[in-house]
């Protein structure tokens, strides 16, 4: 998980100012850990990309927006449109088959009992977790290498939403009318979720990077980040608290 040669000391600097609050600067001696793998890296950008064109184009699909002049035939705007989406489809799901599969074969960090808040302590931290982000005695946020508990249910569930999204999508690209119950029962509240989740996700990984130091964002780019020696990781392995 650690790589000494790449442990470092860093030097006392002046800390910087982010949404009207002090930044504690980055003091003390930190150490690299790896923590997401290529598959899980790259599928995470695959699927924020294939979200946001299903998204688009989804939109324009149920509502055009805009139209061009002239006959349909001339152009084929809307189903040009639609494959594009079917193909985001296709993607996203293939995303989720590479994302089952690393759910046995990742490391502790990536594996099906990282993306459930199992153990008692779980619960009482996501209580904690949920009054960081509320600002409610943010200084007792527990600390986890990988996914806090809150995080951890939030991801299931989004999974989840996307397995029904692409079984009622899949279900209605055979159907000749569009408007029916399983798109009313199924697509629309779903994609409703997705809306508020992605604004969601942005928000509070660029509010941990920024306040917090806990590079989130550059983690699943890279697969690590730097986490101080002195810190308490809850999912982290018996020897590493030492």
């Amino acid at each position: 998980m650690s790589n000494p040669a790449a442990d470092k000391k860093l030097p006392a600097a002046a800390g910087g100012v982010h949404l009207a609050h002090r930044v504690p600067p980055p003091t003390g001696s930190y150490r690299w850990v790896y923590l997401w793998e290529v598959p899980v890296r790259t599928m995470h950008w695959v699927a924020a990309i294939c979200i946001v064109t299903l998204a688009v184009t989804g939109l324009y699909i149920g509502k055009p927006y805009f139209l061009t002049g002239g006959e349909a035939s001339s152009h084929f705007l809307m189903g040009n449109v639609r494959l594009v989406h079917f193909i985001a489809a296709g993607l996203l799901v293939a995303t989720g088959v590479v994302r089952i599969y690393w759910l046995f074969a990742g490391n502790q960090f990536e594996r099906l009992t990282a993306l459930f808040p199992v153990r008692g302590r779980d619960w009482k931290n996501m209580w904690l977790q949920v009054k960081h982000y509320l600002m409610i005695e943010p200084e007792k946020a527990p600390h986890y290498l990988g996914h806090n508990p809150l995080q951890q249910l939030s991801y299931t569930a989004i999974y989840l939403l996307a397995l029904f999204m692409a079984l009622s999508g899949f279900a209605l690209y055979g159907e000749s009318a569009a408007g029916g119950f399983f798109q009313t029962l199924f697509t629309r509240p779903m994609r409703s979720l997705f809306a508020i989740f992605v604004p969601m996700h942005i928000y509070l990984a660029l509010r941990s990077d920024l306040l917090e130091r806990t590079g989130t964002i550059s983690s699943i780019i890279s697969g690590g980040r730097w986490v101080p020696r002195d810190q308490h990781f809850h999912d982290a392995p018996e020897d590493f608290n030492a």
